[in-house]
């Protein structure tokens, strides 16, 4: 029989890959309660953060804005724009190419995200129109 698991606030993992100007904090994983299938944590962004290009190969991610507005980018060129703000939710397919632009000079922003995958895949691509908003 497996028990339920509450991971507190101070148990999370911050042992995750992580990238400049984002902080991940595992609180379901293998590591912090024996989860298998699914990877969720949170993941807070610097004010004026921008990603570079990048995908999570076959890693399906869902993605809940806690605070802040940020804007994703996604498409082979970075071609499609969209802005989401607290309370919303993104979904971002398997091995689509996109970047996360917080919004604020000021605040971070902060997104709860779940991923069907122990792993913490980050593919980065280069391209120009990376650098554009």
């Amino acid at each position: 029989m497996s028990d339920v698991r509450i991971v507190r606030a101070g148990d999370r993992d911050r042992g995750t890959a992580q990238t400049p100007g984002m902080e991940r904090a595992a609180g379901v994983s293998a590591k912090t309660c024996g989860s298998s299938e699914v990877w969720m944590g949170e993941v807070t962004t610097a004010a004026g953060f921008r990603s570079g290009a990048h995908h999570h190969g076959e890693v399906e991610s869902a993605i809940y804005v806690a605070s802040g507005r940020c804007r994703f980018r996604w498409g082979a060129h970075l071609e499609y724009a969209e802005d989401a703000g607290a309370g919303d939710f993104i979904f971002v397919p398997a091995g689509l190419v996109h970047q996360e632009i917080n919004l604020s000079d000021a605040e971070p922003v902060v997104f709860i995200v779940a991923r069907g995958s122990q792993e913490n895949v980050v593919v980065n691509v280069e391209m120009q129109e990376a650098d554009a908003v």
